[in-house]
């Protein structure tokens, strides 16, 4: 089976949107990377990911991608602190039980970096997340809601990725195909 990474923050949940709202709203300059840092660090997460929406089925997609036992699943996500992680997890296993794998990746630290790229994919909304991922051997998708692609295969449902023949076999990039 191929490893499957799927990123947390603008894929399963719009994690981003609400925090920028909240940004805009306590006027704090997203530009300034330490405020921004700062800002992440003290959020309460429990709350942020309470009252986040849900991206088009997202647990439901998964649990389908699960289902097919074409995929080793797992959620890679970039984390700012303890409390991040720790409310994440709870979501994730209160949608999708204790079997499925959950890597949190210092903000900072490339998620290439955190995990052996080679041969798996990355579903992620980051273009940068999947450019590192693909110099490292693998295959990254975009996850968009608009479907722009920046140049990957991209998704606005995580079961889309059922829709495609992935064969490892000299890289996986150079076997991808859709199914009929």
């Amino acid at each position: 089976m191929i490893d499957l990474y799927i990123d947390f923050d603008g894929v399963i949940l719009d994690t981003i949107t609400t925090t920028y709202d909240i940004m805009k709203q306590a006027n704090i300059d997203t530009t300034d990377d330490n405020n921004t840092k700062l800002f992440y660090k003290n959020l309460d997460w429990k709350h942020i990911i309470e009252v986040t929406k849900e991206i088009n089925e997202s647990y439901s997609c998964i649990r389908k991608i699960i289902r097919s036992k074409r995929f080793n699943v797992h959620i890679l996500t970039h984390v700012h602190s303890l409390h991040e992680i720790e409310h994440k997890v709870y979501a994730i296993r209160k949608n999708l039980g204790h079997d499925i794998k959950i890597i949190a990746v210092p903000k900072g630290i490339s998620k290439a970096e955190m995990v052996n790229p080679k041969d798996a994919i990355l579903i992620d909304d980051f273009s940068q997340n999947t450019e590192q991922w693909e110099e490292k051997g693998g295959l990254g998708i975009r996850f968009n809601t608009e479907l722009e692609d920046k140049g990957f295969l991209v998704i606005d449902r995580l079961d889309q990725i059922l829709e495609y023949t992935f064969e490892v076999e000299n890289g996986i990039n150079k076997k991808l195909s859709r199914n009929s």
